[in-house]
């Protein structure tokens, strides 16, 4: 693993993306091919393309061999995390946006707004207690960043 890359993964993620290495190491070599990546990413969730993967690989393999060895699996992983926590980020700016806010995270969304969606789709949520939990300055209003954790809840 190259020094620049930091690990965004917890201690289990990382005994499970080891264990999910060892159980797609068929033969034992130490290392996974693309397709055997590809199997592992998805057994933890992720379903990225042919091309994609190709790319993970050659992103972390240093010795140009084609495949992975452990240390260099683990930052496909930790990418792959934060490449999914991004899409979950955009998702909720989309949100933000749908409810008023602006695409550059600015702006507020009203609770008037938020009570009234619930209502619309039936929502079997307690949205007053949690406008108690996220809206700290008890404005009425939620900036993006309430926002979040209130879809986070």
């Amino acid at each position: 693993m190259r020094q620049k890359d930091t690990l965004a993964l917890t201690a289990k993620e990382i005994e499970d993306a080891r264990s999910a290495f060892r159980t797609f190491d068929r033969d034992l070599s130490g290392t996974i091919d693309s397709k055997e990546l590809k199997a592992v990413l998805n057994t933890l969730g992720q379903d990225p393309t042919e091309a994609e993967v190709f790319n993970m690989i050659a992103d972390v393999d240093s010795d140009g061999s084609g495949e992975i060895e452990v240390d260099e699996f683990l930052v496909v992983v930790s990418r792959a995390k934060e490449m999914a926590s991004t899409n979950d980020d955009n998702d909720t700016v989309a949100a933000f946006i749908a409810m008023g806010g602006n695409e550059d995270r600015s702006g507020e969304v009203s609770v008037e707004k938020l009570m009234a969606v619930v209502e619309d789709f039936e929502l079997a949520i307690d949205l007053p207690r949690l406008l108690q939990d996220v809206d700290k300055d008890k404005s009425g209003k939620i900036d993006f960043n309430e926002f979040k954790l209130l879809m986070s809840k």
